[in-house]
Parts: structure tokens; sequence; C-alpha cells
């Protein structure tokens, strides 16, 4: 299986569960020292098998050489996990379009170049998982973050349109949308809301992240693997399409 922005985050903690359960993942990210680091320390941590690969998900050359250099090494590539993703923080009139070509290119064209050419070799097996990483963001808003609420949305869009497309080939494609995750991109987040409104982290985390959630807390990175982990089995063969919140009541 196959996960991309595993180096770090919800990305890694959905390789560790894969490997847990026996499955060799493929930890892919940007740098190639960060993912080889990575699945050194996931195989460690678990027992389990995991090699590091580079991607840059959002060019359709790097991604094609991904694909094809997995399967001409491994033979097969049974579940993708979409997780790559990044944030910027700005007014919309103020937002560079730089920053929103590159959020936009990582997180909405990186799940479609992926799905794309990872879909024929599913197809030729009878058999594949696909497993999108959108957000709560997927189905609502907030302000100062319109390229990534715009992708995140965009994902449970293609999520839908996978599945129709692939019903017939034993291919299912789901969306995971989760809630305040404690990852580097979420306290990097915290660190800027709270300089720019001259209050604390905490303060910061529970106006802007917490005040529509029920639990009240960080959802574990763990949690979001176990979804992952169950609609990558048998027993959600029949699941396809869906967006599944992983929120904490959001």
């Amino acid at each position: 299986m196959l996960v991309t922005g595993a180096a770090r985050g919800i990305g890694y903690s959905v390789a560790e569960a894969f490997a847990k359960a026996g499955d060799h993942v493929i930890v892919a990210d940007l740098h190639l020292d960060i993912a080889e680091e990575a699945a050194r320390n996931i195989a460690g941590s678990t027992g389990g098998e995991a090699s590091g690969w580079a991607v840059d998900v959002s060019d359709e050359g790097k991604v094609k050489e991904l694909i094809n250099g997995v399967i001409a090494r491994r033979g097969t590539i049974d579940v993708v996990v979409n997780n790559a993703g990044l944030q910027h923080i700005a007014k919309v009139e103020e937002f560079p379009l730089e920053k929103w070509n590159q959020l936009i290119g990582v997180m909405l064209t990186g799940p479609f170049l992926m799905t794309k050419h990872v879909l024929p070799h599913m197809k030729k097996q009878g058999a594949g998982r696909i497993i999108n990483i959108s957000s709560v963001h997927g189905k609502t808003a907030s302000p100062f973050k319109a390229a990534y609420i715009s992708a995140k949305h965009g994902v449970i869009g293609l999520t839908r349109t996978v599945a129709l497309e692939t019903a017939a080939d034993g291919i299912t494609c789901n969306a995971i949308l989760p809630g305040v995750v404690d990852t580097p991109l979420v306290q990097n987040q915290l660190s800027h809301l709270a300089q720019e409104e001259g209050i604390s982290k905490e303060e910061a985390l529970n106006r802007h992240l917490l005040h529509k959630q029920a639990l009240k807390r960080f959802i574990k990175g763990s949690e979001i693997a176990a979804c992952a982990v169950y609609l990558a089995s048998e027993g959600a063969a029949s699941v396809t399409g869906e967006g599944i919140s992983v929120s904490g009541g959001w």
C-alpha cells in the first residue's frame, strides 16, 4: 500500500497502522531522505515493512515514475491513501496566486494524478482501495483558508466521481474527513493565528479550531489511521463514494 505525505503527521500514522497490520508500506513524500528516515522508523517501531520513495504529487511525470517504480518492484498497489497536504492562511484579496496554485496542486491535482495513474493497475488486478484524506473543511468553511477549503471540497467531489466510475471494477474510493489533528501543519497554523491576533496558541485553538467540535480535544492520528485501515479491509467492500468524518462531533 502507498501513502503520500507519509513522513509525518496523519500520513505517518496511517503508514504506521498499515505496517502494523502486515502490509508493506510505501512511504511517499517530497524529499527522499525524509521519506526513507520515516520508513526506517516505521519498520523499527512496528516490526513491519516500509520503504521510502520521493514524489511531487503535483507533477504528473513524478507521479507516473513513482507508480511505475512501485509496480515494477512490488508487483501491485492494492491501496493508495492520498494524504499530502499543506496550508497557507491569508485573506482572499491578499492570497498569493503562487500559494493558491501550490495548495490546489498538492491537495486536489495530487489525488487526481495519483488516482489517474494507479487505476489502470487496479483495474487490471480487479481490486483496489483509494482513500482520500479530505477534512471537515471539505463540508464547511473558515476564514483565511480559501485554497485549503477549496481543495478539500474538491477532493470529496473527486472521490464520489471515482467511486461511480470504478464500481464495476472491484475498486472503492472513499474520503476521510479529519477534524483537528495535532500535526505540525496545525501547530504552525495555530502559531500564525496567535501571532496575528495577539493571543496564546491555546486561545487560538479554542477560538478557531475547537469551538465547533463536541469533544473539545485534538483528534489522534491513530484514530484517522484506524478509519483508513477499515476502509481498506474486506469489511468495507460495499463502502464507496463516502465521506467519513473523524472529527469529534464537528
